[in-house]
C-alpha cells in the first residue's frame, strides 16, 4: 500500500492533505470496533475538491487518521491543551465515542512503530517538496487542506463557519498572506473566521517559518459546503462543490500573487 503520494507542481504552493486517506491495514482494521470502522472522521473527498484549482504540488497521505494522525505532534503533545481533541493515534472519534475493541487499543510501542511507518514518510515527503519549491522560487507556501462536520459538540459549541483559516494567530505566515486569504474568504458567500476554534494544526506550526521563506496556512472547511450530507455515505455534491471551488481558487491565486510580491 502506498503511504503517501506526491503530485509535483511548478507553483510556489504545496497543498498538504493529511486526512483524506481511508486505508487501514488489515491487522489494524480487525481491532477497530463497529463505530471505528465507519471512519467517520475522514476529510472526505478533499483531494477531489482541490484537484486542478491551481498549479500546485499536492502531498497526500493515504493512511487513515485512526491508524495515526499525520497532523498531530509525533511526540504526542496535545494540539489544543485544555480542550477536547483527538490524539496522535485516536482512542475516540470526534464525538468522544470509543473506536477500538476493548483491550485492543494500540500500545506505546505500536504507536511508535506506526509513527515510523506512516507519520514520518508523509512529513518527509512534505518537507522534501517544500524545500524543492523554496529552492525554485525562493519561498514556499504550505496550504494545509482539511474538512470537518460543522456540528460536533464534543469539539466545539454551536455551528462551525464554512471557512476556518488558521495561522496560529499570525505566527505561521507573513501577515500579508493571512490578510489576503481572510479578505477573499470574507468576500465570498461563505461564512468565515480567522484563527477561531481551528487556529492551526501541528503541521502549520511545524513548517510555518516565514522568516526562512516557509509560510503555512490551514483551511478547515465545513463539509456542508461540498457534501450532499454530513453523514454516511459521505457523498461528494458536485453542485455544492462547483459553487465553492472558484472561491478556493481565488484564495490560492491571491496567496500566490501576494507571496510573489513579497519576494521581489
Amino acid at each position: 500500500m502506498q503511504v503517501v503520494s506526491v503530485q509535483p507542481g511548478d507553483g510556489p504552493i504545496v497543498l498538504g492533505q493529511p486526512h483524506g486517506g481511508t486505508h487501514v491495514p488489515d491487522d489494524i482494521v480487525m481491532r477497530l470496533n463497529e463505530n471505528g470502522r465507519k471512519l467517520a472522521d475522514t476529510d472526505w473527498h478533499i483531494s477531489r475538491l482541490y484537484d486542478g484549482l491551481i498549479d500546485a504540488t499536492v502531498v497526500q497521505s493515504h493512511i487513515h487518521r485512526y491508524v495515526i494522525d499525520a497532523n498531530r505532534d509525533p511526540a504526542g503533545v496535545s494540539l489544543y491543551p485544555g480542550q477536547n481533541t483527538t490524539t496522535l493515534v485516536p482512542l475516540t472519534d470526534f464525538d468522544g465515542q470509543a473506536i477500538w475493541v476493548e483491550g485492543q487499543e494500540p500500545s506505546p510501542d505500536e504507536i511508535e512503530a506506526r509513527r515510523v511507518a506512516y507519520h514520518a514518510p508523509y512529513h518527509a515527503a512534505l518537507m522534501q517538496e517544500l524545500e524543492r519549491v523554496r529552492a525554485k522560487h525562493g519561498f514556499a507556501v504550505l496550504f494545509d487542506c482539511h474538512s470537518i462536520r460543522n456540528h460536533i459538540p464534543f469539539l466545539f459549541e454551536g455551528t462551525l463557519p464554512d471557512m476556518n483559516i488558521g495561522t496560529d494567530g499570525g505566527v505561521t505566515c507573513a501577515p500579508q498572506i493571512e490578510s489576503i486569504a481572510h479578505e477573499f474568504a470574507a468576500s465570498s458567500p461563505f461564512s468565515t473566521v480567522l484563527n477561531g476554534r481551528f487556529r492551526d494544526g501541528w503541521t502549520t506550526r511545524h513548517y510555518g517559518r516565514p522568516d526562512q521563506g516557509l509560510h503555512a496556512i490551514q483551511m478547515e472547511l465545513s463539509q456542508s459546503t461540498y457534501l450532499t450530507a454530513q453523514t454516511a455515505p459521505w457523498r461528494y455534491d458536485a453542485r455544492k462543490a462547483d459553487r465553492l471551488r472558484p472561491w478556493l481558487r481565488d484564495i490560492l491565486d491571491a496567496i500566490q500573487d501576494t507571496v510573489s510580491e513579497l519576494a521581489q
